[in-house]
């Protein structure tokens, strides 16, 4: 498969990409003990900062460190200008479809998505019908995965609206490049991505309960035990704001206050990284140690701005997905920027039987499903795994979607054998609030396994820094 892969650094006859170039002097000039003594203060640097991820389920040790790769995923400018201006067009469109699905459903009565396809989602949100949301933002903060295909057309596989995360190592990864390699800082013009946790604080304050005083912005992590605690920490920390939890909150007069030392303080907007469920056991799910009881009445009251919007994750759902190109026809009158990849909606009887006919060419999804799990990957399963996957998809055929295996291009990275092709994505984070806008990167993920395609840390993924060129390079 990665004979078909479009080959980043490499063009079709051999040749090094122009924006490649200078990165691929220096490796030519570098000797190899040198590089193997980056790769191991990189890993001691990682450690030390304490960048884990908590892995569910398994038996020895829930806390791993991410491999980080030295070879950086490069975007010339002109390239990362069409990229943007593709994932600022695609998540407009999905804010207007989730003000428009939680007031006047004007695409449902079109007929343009199927009205119990998004009334019917285990993610649609029905008490947040009527729901006024400051600027009618409901995605604050969205993490678009893009791919590139084998003709080297970047398209997207995945939306993150509820709670996208990764943004803390696409940071460090940066940090640690720039500490560990200044000499190719100081000879390329790559743009800074340091200013994101500043930037994202800007668009907190802007989507604030209207008001005289300062607003106060919080994270609101569910604890320690998260996956992604450390992240919840670190960008608490970055912005200079308050990490909280559940208990540190409480309503009154539906205002949101957090308790400090200095006695009860106003919060007006809280970056949570709880799912919906938890927020609020007077809302929600009763059980919730998590949340805040009354938080969603704070909420409707517009005393309070949640960060994402309740009730985003309809619009991630994978079997929205396909709809996305339409959604942005219909609500900006725009022909898509970005492409989808092709996909089967496995509750379509026509849909299904292509896919049950091809499984050992497609990847299938569960359309609730993320971080690799619950799929199957055709080409690389077993008969008898497609064959058990085959029963699941008869019984639900509404819980799947299929995709063609597309042949993820593929960056250099370090492997034991040395260097060698592996399949990467990205996933660029799209900021709502004052503007959209996007920090000119993302987070490169990266297939360490030979001939894999699942890029998920929880899989054994690992991460590369993304560099986006300010220059005008082209590819050769």
């Amino acid at each position: 498969m990665s004979s078909q892969a479009y080959d980043e650094m490499r063009a079709a006859d051999g040749c090094i990409r122009a924006h490649y170039r200078a990165f691929a002097d220096w490796l030519d000039r570098t000797l190899p003990d040198r590089i193997a003594q980056k790769r191991e203060e990189a890993e001691r640097l990682f450690h030390r900062v304490g960048i884990t991820f908590a892995v569910y389920g398994e038996d020895a040790g829930t806390e791993r460190l991410i491999p980080f790769d030295l070879v950086p995923r490069i975007i010339p400018a002109d390239e990362w200008k069409r990229l943007e201006a593709g994932l600022v067009q695609r998540v407009q469109a999905l804010n207007s479809f989730l003000r428009d699905i939680y007031h006047e459903q004007a695409i449902l009565r079109a007929g343009i998505i199927p009205a119990e396809r998004v009334l019917g989602n285990s993610q649609y949100r029905r008490e947040m019908i009527g729901v006024d949301v400051p600027g009618h933002i409901y995605a604050h903060v969205a993490g678009i995965d893009v791919i590139r295909d084998e003709r080297g057309e970047y398209c997207v596989l995945e939306d993150n609206l509820r709670v996208p995360s990764g943004v803390s190592y696409m940071l460090e990864n940066r940090k640690i490049t720039m500490r560990l390699f200044p000499e190719l800082f100081a000879t390329q013009s790559i743009r800074p991505i340091q200013h994101y946790p500043d930037a994202l604080l800007e668009n907190l304050h802007a989507v604030a309960p209207s008001g005289r005083e300062r607003s106060t912005v919080a994270v609101m992590t569910p604890g320690a035990f998260n996956s992604a605690y450390f992240e919840h920490a670190f960008l608490a920390q970055q912005m200079g704001v308050e990490l909280v939890q559940g208990q540190d909150l409480f309503v009154a007069n539906d205002t949101v206050y957090m308790r400090t030392t200095r006695g009860p303080q106003r919060v007006h907007v809280l970056y949570r990284r709880v799912d919906d469920d938890f927020l609020d056991p007077l809302a929600f799910r009763p059980d919730s140690m998590l949340g805040v009881p009354g938080l969603f009445g704070a909420y409707r009251a517009g005393r309070v701005t949640l960060a994402n919007a309740i009730g985003t994750g309809v619009a991630d759902d994978k079997s929205i997905y396909p709809y996305v190109p339409a959604m942005i026809r219909f609500y900006l009158s725009e022909e898509p920027l970005l492409a989808n990849v092709p996909t089967l909606v496995l509750s379509r009887d026509d849909d299904r039987a292509q896919a049950l006919a091809h499984l050992d060419h497609l990847v299938v999804k569960e359309v609730h499903g993320g971080g690799g799990y619950g799929m199957l990957v055709g080409p690389m399963a077993s008969a008898a795994e497609r064959e058990a996957f085959r029963k699941r998809i008869e019984a639900t055929p509404e819980r799947y979607v299929a995709q063609p295996t597309v042949a993820l291009s593929t960056c250099p990275t370090f492997v034991e054998a040395g260097l060698a092709p592996r399949h990467i994505d990205l996933r660029p984070y799209v900021l709502s609030g004052k503007g959209v806008g996007v920090v000119a990167g993302g987070l490169t993920r990266v297939a360490l396994r030979d001939g894999s395609l699942v890029v998920n840390s929880s899989q054994g993924g690992g991460t590369k820094d993304t560099w986006v060129l300010a220059g005008d390079d082209t590819p050769c």
